[in-house]
């Protein structure tokens, strides 16, 4: 696969439940963005691809109609948290075809507030198998189980990181530095400080897992167009930032035979990383920047082993010396990851992506990360699909 063209990318700012647009309102301005970033007009657009998880089917259409009704393939993707970076996935693989050189990849969320739970609680439940292999490594009771999945198997996430002797402080710290890092994001909902205290004097919704540990529940869109370099040119494009490594994945049969964490997206984020710096010739040492998929402050840290930049016995000690903040060795999640900035599912993933392609352009303002040549994108959707690309500034 060559290295393909980020071209242009847009988003809106984040929101609450019941403080947003509606969604197809937050799309249509999403791409408008991504268009003016690329210089294009809808029309040089071959293929889109939707994704997002709450809303019906062809709400991609819906979002898209409202800028141009040209009669262009439009598909829409639903793949839990990793709704975004399915549909870029989709949107890359279209060119890597040959059958087009531009396409837009589009995700949205208009969410309700509260915990996630399920939609379709009378249809089998695609988290069944999740669920029960937690269940059984967890001892959860039956009443635990009857929790809203999010916060069942994430509660047991924070649990296995207690027992491997992570501690609540830095379980806290994580919160915190995304807390700082989105204070600068005019995009991100949060941007308030807090402190370790002010999260561990607040008591526990689930076992040992705290409010200030969890992403909110999220409102936003974000859009990203890939294009060849060929297509770029001939279009006065701006190209310098390329796709040059993709790692792409569900579970394996051996996630679910062990513990918490290869249930919970370690294993696979370690796979689908794996991939992607092989596809890159690249390594963690060879990164810069970082947006990884924050939807806890555990599975932030559950990353950072995934990604190869820590062993587990060094988490404490990571977060401690700062060697995932600015003046360490990688600067994760600037934005203020989903944390801080929200978790609109279908949006995630595109967001990263706008961020990064930010940050590599020099063009993140007081967030920047100085001197950011490579960056890594992780998004992970339960169920499960994980994605890792790696982008760099030509």
């Amino acid at each position: 696969m060559s290295d393909l063209v980020i071209g242009g990318v847009g988003m809106v700012p984040f929101k609450k439940p019941g403080q947003s647009e509606s969604y197809d309102v937050m799309g249509e301005k999403a791409v408008k963005n991504c268009l003016a970033d690329a210089g294009i007009p809808f029309s040089l657009v071959e293929q889109a691809f939707a994704g997002y998880v709450y809303g019906d089917s062809c709400a991609g259409q819906a979002a898209l109609y409202r800028i141009d009704i040209g009669g262009i393939p439009i598909f829409n993707v639903n793949n839990n948290c990793a709704s975004g970076s399915s549909a870029l996935a989709l949107a890359m693989q279209a060119i890597d075809s040959g059958r087009v050189e531009c396409a837009l990849a589009l995700g949205f969320e208009q969410m309700s507030p509260g915990a996630i739970d399920n939609i379709f609680p009378d249809k089998v439940d695609p988290l069944a198998r999740h669920a029960s292999a937690i269940a059984r490594v967890m001892n959860l009771s039956p009443e635990e189980q009857a929790m809203p999945p999010a916060i069942c198997m994430f509660g047991a996430q924070v649990d296995a990181m207690l027992d491997m002797g992570v501690t609540e402080e830095t379980l806290a710290a994580v919160a915190v530095k995304s807390r700082q890092h989105a204070a600068h994001n005019e995009n991100a909902i949060f941007r308030d400080p807090l402190t370790v205290e002010e999260i561990l004097a607040s008591p526990a919704i689930f076992r040992k897992l705290r409010k200030n540990y969890a992403c909110p529940p999220s409102c936003g869109a974000a859009a990203v167009i890939v294009c060849t370099p060929e297509f770029a040119r001939s279009h006065g494009i701006r190209s310098d930032v390329r796709m040059i490594g993709r790692g792409w994945g569900s579970d394996r049969h051996a996630y679910f035979t062990g513990g918490v964490l290869d249930i919970m997206f370690q294993a696979l984020s370690r796979d689908a990383a794996s991939a992607a710096y092989e596809d890159a010739g690249l390594g963690p040492e060879d990164i810069d920047v970082i947006e990884l998929h924050d939807c806890f402050t555990s599975n932030e840290l559950a990353t950072y082993e995934a990604l190869g930049l820590c062993k587990t016995e060094e988490l404490n000690e990571f977060v401690a010396t700062g060697r995932g903040t600015y003046g360490g060795d990688w600067v994760v999640n600037p934005s203020g990851g989903l944390l801080a900035k929200g978790h609109p599912l279908g949006a995630t993933g595109l967001a990263q992506i706008t961020e990064l392609t930010w940050q590599l352009r020099g063009e993140a303002g007081k967030r920047q990360v100085e001197g950011a040549l490579t960056a890594l994108q992780h998004n992970g959707g339960l169920g499960s699909a994980g994605f890792v690309h790696i982008l760099q500034r030509q």
